[in-house]
């Protein structure tokens, strides 16, 4: 017999997010259906269904790598072009060629703070001369072969930053598509987030800022294996246990 987590979690994101509402509404609406989601026992008994090769782990499998941030992102439930949620692992210390980087993303999103503790700030972009952050601009996109990352660079750019904040588990946030922010594991102990992405709208490119130096112009992303995913939703599920 299946599980119930998957269907009644499918429900709760059709229920809540399909339709049209204004961008402002429907960042409030992700905020709240995640941290519903995200709720330590529901989201190990999602998680634990998962594992056992419940719902589609061949497709999930194929959208799930490690992301170039630092992270690991694992497809939980693919809602088609209105809604994706993800399980994001992160490692402390884990280094990555993207770490450092500010950017925005293709569409709203929301994230719950399962386990751990997630550092982020907020950026704005600035006029030449205001101050602020000498940062290089790209413009990623996705390539239509691969899915790699592709970036474009579009020159020089400053920065200022608007926001510092700490996000403990419990604790939750939401941001329209075009902010600019950068998040990082603030603690020596792994983090779980719970990620959405929803709205019917997806932008074509994402900015990307980076302080770091030059990147290349496309970075690999490796998709895993049904064994290597369901390995990491088990691997995630006695994370979430011990919690």
């Amino acid at each position: 017999m299946g599980g119930r987590q998957i269907p009644a979690a499918r429900r709760l994101l059709t229920g809540m997010l399909d339709g049209d509402p204004p961008e402002r509404e429907l960042v409030a609406t992700a905020r709240w259906v995640v941290a519903e989601l995200g709720a330590p026992e529901r989201l190990s008994d999602l998680v634990s269904e998962l594992a056992r090769g419940e719902g589609d782990p061949e497709h999930c499998a194929r959208l799930s790598y490690r992301h170039v941030l630092g992270f690991d992102k694992l497809l939980l439930i693919d809602g088609g072009p209105r809604h994706m949620l993800r399980a994001h692992v992160w490692h402390p210390g884990a280094g990555a060629i993207g770490e450092e980087d500010i950017h925005n993303h293709r569409s709203p999103l929301a994230s719950y703070i399962v386990r751990g503790r997630l550092a982020m700030e907020l950026y704005e972009a600035g006029a030449p001369g205001e101050g602020g952050i000498e940062a290089a601009r790209y413009e990623e996109s996705l390539s239509e072969r691969s899915a790699d990352w592709l970036l474009k660079p579009t020159g020089p750019a400053r920065l200022r930053l608007t926001h510092v904040g700490q996000y403990t588990a419990g604790s939750a946030y939401a941001l329209p598509a075009h902010t600019l922010h950068r998040a990082w594991c603030d603690t020596d102990v792994p983090t779980v987030t719970l990620f959405l992405e929803t709205g019917s709208e997806r932008r074509r490119h994402t900015d990307v800022f980076t302080p770091a130096g030059p990147h290349p112009g496309a970075v690999a992303k490796v998709p895993l294996d049904v064994p290597d995913y369901l390995g990491a939703l088990n691997s995630l599920a006695e994370l979430l246990r011990s919690s």
